[in-house]
C-alpha cells in the first residue's frame, strides 16, 4: 500500500514538473519567435491598381542588386510588382558583369534569356558594380550607333550594345540605374561615362549615386538599409531605393 502511494506521489510530481516546464517553454519561446517574425517579415506593399505603372511589362537586367542578394531574392523589382502591379521580367544573376566576358554576362543573358518577341513598355538595366570591383576595362564611346561597332569586352562598349540591342529588339524606353553612393573611384568613372552615353542615346538614367539628398541618411538608417556597402536589405529596398526608382519610372514613362 505504501509503495502504491509512493508511486502515485512520484507520478504526480512528474506530471506537475512536465506541465510547469511546458508552460515555461511556451512563455520563453513565443517572444523570440515573434521578434524574429518582426525582423524578417516586414509588411509588403499592396498592389495599387491606380498606379500609372499598373500593367506595364518592364524588363530588368542586372546582377545581385537587381536580384536582391541580401534580401532573399526580394528587390525593388518585386516591390514594384506588389505596389504598382507591373509585369516584371527579372533577368538577374549575382556576380555578373556588363562586360561580355562569358556566358552569363549582361550582354549574353539579354540576347539568350529574354523573349525577343515579347512586347515591353520599358527596359531597365543596372550599372553593375561588379565591373568596377573586378576592374573591367572602361573603353570609349563609339562614334556610331551600329551594334557591330561596340567593343563589348569593355564596360562602355557593353553598355552601348545593350542600349542599341534593347532599342531595336523591344522598341521601348531604355533606362539605366546606379547604386546608392559607396565611394568607389572605378564606379564613379563608370557613372561619368554613363552620363555621356545618356546624352548620346537620349535614354533614362536613375543616378542615385550622385543624389546628395537621397544619400543623406543617418548611420542608423544605413545599418538598417544596407547589408554591406553595395547590397540593400529588404527594408533598404522597401523604404529607400524602391520609392525613388518608382517615382522616376512614373515620371519618365509618362513623358
Amino acid at each position: 500500500m505504501k509503495k502504491k502511494k509512493l508511486t502515485l506521489i512520484i507520478l504526480s510530481i512528474a506530471v506537475l514538473f512536465m506541465t510547469v516546464s511546458g508552460i515555461y517553454l511556451s512563455v520563453v519561446k513565443k517572444p523570440a519567435a515573434d521578434r524574429n517574425n518582426q525582423e524578417k517579415e516586414p509588411v509588403l506593399a499592396e498592389e495599387q491598381k491606380e498606379s500609372p505603372l499598373y500593367g506595364k511589362r518592364i524588363i530588368f537586367l542586372g546582377s545581385s542588386v537587381t536580384y536582391g542578394e541580401a534580401a532573399d531574392g526580394y528587390s525593388f523589382v518585386d516591390y514594384l510588382e506588389e505596389k504598382d502591379g507591373i509585369k516584371a521580367v527579372k533577368e538577374a544573376v549575382s556576380g555578373t558583369t556588363l562586360t561580355d566576358s562569358g556566358g552569363d554576362s549582361y550582354v549574353q543573358r539579354m540576347k539568350n534569356n529574354i523573349d525577343k518577341d515579347m512586347e515591353a513598355d520599358a527596359f531597365v538595366c543596372q550599372l553593375s558594380t561588379n565591373d568596377a570591383t573586378q576592374r573591367m576595362p572602361l573603353g570609349e564611346i563609339a562614334d556610331t550607333k551600329e551594334l557591330e561597332d561596340f567593343d563589348t569586352g569593355t564596360v562602355t562598349g557593353a553598355i552601348e550594345y545593350i542600349i542599341g540591342y534593347a532599342s531595336e529588339t523591344w522598341d521601348c524606353p531604355v533606362i539605366f540605374y546606379t547604386n546608392s553612393k559607396f565611394g568607389h573611384k572605378g564606379y564613379e568613372e563608370m557613372i561619368d561615362v554613363m552620363t555621356d552615353i545618356q546624352k548620346k542615346w537620349n535614354i533614362g538614367f536613375i543616378d542615385m549615386y550622385n543624389d546628395t539628398e537621397f544619400n543623406d541618411i543617418s548611420d542608423e538608417q544605413k545599418k538598417e538599409y544596407m547589408a554591406d556597402y553595395i547590397h540593400p536589405t529588404r527594408q533598404g529596398y522597401i523604404q529607400w531605393w524602391a520609392p525613388y526608382i518608382e517615382d522616376y519610372l512614373i515620371t519618365y514613362l509618362a513623358e
